[in-house]
């Protein structure tokens, strides 16, 4: 039997890509975005739906999850949808605060809300959730960001013990540096007081050792939808594995302190 996903921010990066891999393996995909109407690639798939979805709009999360359940079947949702605040937190408006919590955040516990009682009914489902490296180590300059994506793991870890009684699994994909078009998309508000710090953390950022693609990532999400494992973080990328298997080794204190030496020389 042929399986659909319904994929969240699939206008470009990992969600494009992810969306393009599972039509090619086989499944029937719901690729959801902002602005359908500027598409020119993933509604001409033959098996392939592209719905208009805002994930800060609550009322339209409701309608287009109405939508792809009355096209089918949906085995697995793939919460993509999402951007990057970055700068000091005291250039930050709140306005901007609290739109990077209602995308990263709160969008994929709406849309997550959402699907439930559809998969408990069935007793089957799975979501998949598009976190970071930024959700299980912090950096500097990305307090909101990292907030937002550290709520993501924390809520879905909480969250697996409650859907496991109804065969619904949830996971976590953990990416490093992925080259999509997420810095067109970041946010940066900028103070004074801090340009100096903020330019050596954005020239290692942007000189990185390691750099995954999107197409990298959408394979890690096809083999966490298909594994069958019960696992909840997929940490992937080789500078986030790499920087990970450091923190567990060496404990969180001396991790925060040898990344401090590495970006400010201290």
């Amino acid at each position: 039997m042929t399986k659909t996903i319904f994929i969240t921010g699939t206008s470009a990066g990992i969600g494009k890509a992810t969306a393009k891999l599972f039509a090619a393996k086989g499944w029937k995909v719901i690729a959801t975005m902002r602005r359908p109407e500027n598409d020119t690639e993933l509604a001409r798939l033959n098996n392939v739906t592209v719905l208009p979805l805002d994930v800060t709009d609550l009322d339209q999360i409701k309608d287009a999850t109405q939508k792809a359940l009355s096209l089918g079947n949906i085995d697995v949702v793939f919460n993509n949808a999402g951007y990057a605040l970055l700068g000091p937190l005291e250039a930050t408006t709140d306005e901007q605060i609290v739109k990077q919590m209602e995308t990263n955040f709160l969008g994929t516990v709406r849309v997550v809300q959402a699907f439930i009682p559809n998969f408990k009914a069935k007793k089957s489902g799975l979501f998949i959730n598009m976190t970071s490296s930024a959700g299980i180590m912090a950096f500097p300059f990305s307090s909101m960001y990292d907030a937002s994506k550290w709520a993501l793991e924390g809520w879905s870890e909480s969250l697996s013990f409650e859907l496991e009684q109804f065969n619904i699994g949830i996971k976590n994909i953990e990416p490093g540096l992925v080259a999509t078009d997420m810095s067109e998309r970041t946010i940066l508000p900028s103070h004074t007081d801090y340009d100096d710090l903020l330019a050596k953390f954005l020239a290692i950022v942007n000189n990185p050792q390691s750099i995954s693609t999107p197409e990298q990532i959408a394979e890690i999400v096809y083999e966490a939808a298909t594994d069958g494992k019960d696992i909840l973080r997929y940490v992937c990328g080789e500078d986030a594995k790499a920087m990970y298997a450091q923190r567990l080794e060496v404990g969180d204190e001396a991790f925060r302190k040898g990344l401090k030496q590495l970006i400010f020389g201290e």
